[in-house]
Formats: C-alpha cells, sequence, structure tokens
C-alpha cells in the first residue's frame, strides 16, 4: 500500500533502500538510543532526494492534511500528513527502517513490563493498527521560516503507538537557515529534565524515542518521559520529514 512510486519522488529501488539502511551499524546506533533516547544516521538521503521530497510541499495532491502549528498552540510553523499511497522514497524508508527499530522497541517493553511486542514487518504492524481503527497516514513533510518553532511534544495518535520515530532534515544548516535545532528532553522522576539538541546535516536522520524508554537502575529498569521539538528558526526555510511508523486514528 505504502511503496508506489511518485512520478515527484526520486527513482530508487527497494533493495537499494534496504541496503543502504542495513549498512548502518545497528549495535551502535541501538546503544546510542538506549543510552540517550536518540541516534543519528548519518547521509541517510542524498541532496537530491532532499530537494525531490521538499518539493513536494506545495503538490497538493500527496497530502491528506495541512496543519498551522499556531492555530493549535503547537509553536509557529506548519507541515503537511501524506496521503496513501506514500511517495515511493518514504514508503520504502518506512518499510526498510521498521525491522530494525522494531527489535529495539521490544527489547524496551520487556525491560519496562509492557506486554506488547512489535511484528517483524511493517505491514504486519499497520494491519494491527488498521483493525483497532487507526487508518490515517501519519508521515509528514515541515516547513519552518524565520521565527518558527515548534513546541515539545509527542506523537501518539492512538492507543496504538510505534516507541521509536525517524526525522529527517532535508534543508542545509547556515546555507537554507539558522537556527532550529532538533531538541529532545527527558524527565526521569525525581530528577530535573535533561536536555539533548542534536546536530544534523542534509540528509541526516535522527531516530528518536516517541514517549517512554528505559533507564537502568539500582532496583531495575524504569521509564523516563520523552518529548521532542525545535527550537527558534533565525532566519531562512527548514523542511524536515517525520516518518511515524503507526496510523492514526
Amino acid at each position: 500500500m505504502n511503496t508506489s512510486i511518485s512520478t515527484s519522488a526520486p527513482a530508487f529501488t527497494e533493495n537499494s533502500i534496504e541496503a543502504r539502511i542495513d549498512a548502518y551499524d545497528w549495535p551502535s546506533l541501538a546503544r546510542e538510543l538506549d543510552g540517550f533516547g536518540c541516534a543519528v544516521l548519518p547521509k541517510l538521503l542524498a541532496p537530491d532526494e532532499c530537494a525531490a521530497v521538499s518539493g513536494l510541499y506545495c503538490e497538493e495532491r500527496h497530502f491528506r492534511s495541512h496543519i498551522i502549528m499556531a492555530r493549535h498552540g503547537f509553536g509557529r510553523g506548519e507541515y503537511r500528513y501524506f496521503n496513501y499511497p506514500l511517495p515511493g522514497l518514504l514508503g520504502g524508508l518506512r518499510t526498510a527502517l521498521y525491522p530494525h527499530l522494531a527489535d529495539i522497541a521490544n527489547r524496551w517493553n520487556e525491560r519496562m513490563g509492557i506486554e506488547e511486542r512489535y511484528p517483524d514487518e511493517h505491514a504486519a504492524f499497520l494491519k494491527q493498527c488498521h483493525e483497532a481503527g487507526q487508518r490515517r497516514s501519519t508521515p509528514l513533510l515541515l516547513q519552518y521560516v524565520s521565527g518558527d518553532y515548534n513546541c515539545l511534544h509527542q506523537d501518539l495518535y492512538g492507543e496504538l503507538a510505534f516507541p521509536i520515530q525517524v526525522a529527517i532534515l532535508l534543508s542545509e544548516p547556515s546555507r537554507d537557515f539558522i537556527g532550529g535545532e532538533f531538541v529532545l528532553t527527558e524527565q526521569r522522576p525525581r530528577m530535573q529534565s535533561r536536555v539533548e539538541v542534536v546536530p544534523l546535516r542534509q540528509g541526516d536522520a535522527v531516530a528518536f524515542a516517541v514517549h517512554n524508554r528505559p533507564v537502568r537502575g539500582t532496583k531495575g529498569s524504569y521509564r523516563v518521559n520523552l518529548r521532542h521539538g525545535v527550537s527558534r528558526v533565525r532566519s531562512g526555510m527548514r523542511h524536515t520529514v517525520g516518518i511515524i511508523f503507526h496510523d492514526a486514528r
């Protein structure tokens, strides 16, 4: 359903996307996610792929809704949720990233005492979402201009929520925009919040915890709560694509 190729997206083969993602050092990425709640996948997309995806923003036919953040108290800026079928590049990324992240998510749930386990393939997980009434696509394309920012938040959308998501920076810092850093905060029980500012370049992706992750304590693992956002863009225009693995009600 989500692997059709749009004429506006870069040409690719599903195998090339899978090979690109499989080539990352996933044990190292898993350790980063375990330790800090986020991990960077450098140069996931090439500059021409970034330009092709960001260029979709003005093409209404690709999207199911358009959100102006200020109207909802989300910050300043705007974003659009993609329709199904997704453009081929995004569908391929979503399908290929999921199995690597599902292994981490299942281990997290075991450590946090959560019974839910995620299937090996993304199609099987989407089937669970649709059976639960969550049928609307969630990948989104975000656009920020000078003065825009995204308040700290969590992308849950329903009872079924995959605990890790991926954001890919499509613009080049310093050249296309200044400011607009990706920010992650973590609140541990009876402690002050910890802030992680993630430096990204064009084409880099960051995988991060959506809601909770386990942290090892003296009496075993416990849950910490995370939120993410984007600091104020000081000049220029910033585009990001967000890959969320569960669908919405």
